[in-house]
């Protein structure tokens, strides 16, 4: 088979180049050592960080449920009939679900009044 373009040239391989290159790839490609994260499941799209304090943790929970309340709040007023009332229920149960968040959170993280 005719090949219209030629094989390059075979350079010469530059030790110090290629240990550059090296250095470089390790740099910005560590090489991972953690075989937990080899064994996790690939079905997770979002993981929550394993050295994240309970704080924190119950922090983001009450500021997600809020948000919750609001968007199914504003949608339960744009509704009408059984949708709405729906829509009311799970107001009520992300509100609930907020209070016991709030109450762990004050547990987790006790506030001194005064």
């Amino acid at each position: 088979m005719f090949k219209v373009t030629p094989n390059p040239p075979q350079a010469p391989i530059d030790a110090k180049l290629h240990a550059a290159a090296q250095r470089a790839i390790d740099h910005y490609l560590p090489p991972s050592n953690d075989t937990a994260s080899a064994t996790r499941s690939s079905s997770n799209l979002f993981s929550v960080s394993p050295d994240v304090d309970i704080e924190t943790l119950l922090a983001n929970a009450v500021e997600t449920l809020s948000s919750a309340n609001e968007m199914v709040s504003n949608l339960a007023f744009e509704l009408e009939g059984s949708q709405r009332a729906v829509a009311l229920g799970i107001q009520q149960l992300i509100e609930l679900s907020s209070l016991l968040a709030d109450r762990a959170l004050e547990q987790a993280a006790p506030t001194t009044a005064g």
